[in-house]
């Protein structure tokens, strides 16, 4: 799955917010569960990334509930 940029998460809905959000956390269940196997990562910028992106996604989460309730 590519990154997803800013901009691209603040056309989203609250709902496809919330499946890309899923998307993620098991994308990072899989690279930690390969770390465990393997001992090393096969790609060990993409767990960083994967992480990065799903605060993002919060966060842009948060933004939106906090506008809705203004």
């Amino acid at each position: 799955m590519a990154i997803l940029r800013a901009d691209e998460l603040r056309g989203m809905s609250m709902e496809e917010l919330r499946e890309k959000l899923v998307e993620l956390k098991r994308e990072l269940l899989k690279e930690r569960a390969s770390k465990v196997v393997a001992g090393a990562p096969s790609n060990p910028g993409r767990m960083r990334e994967i992480k990065r992106t799903i605060a993002r996604i919060l966060t842009i989460m948060n933004e939106k509930k906090r506008m809705a309730s203004q």
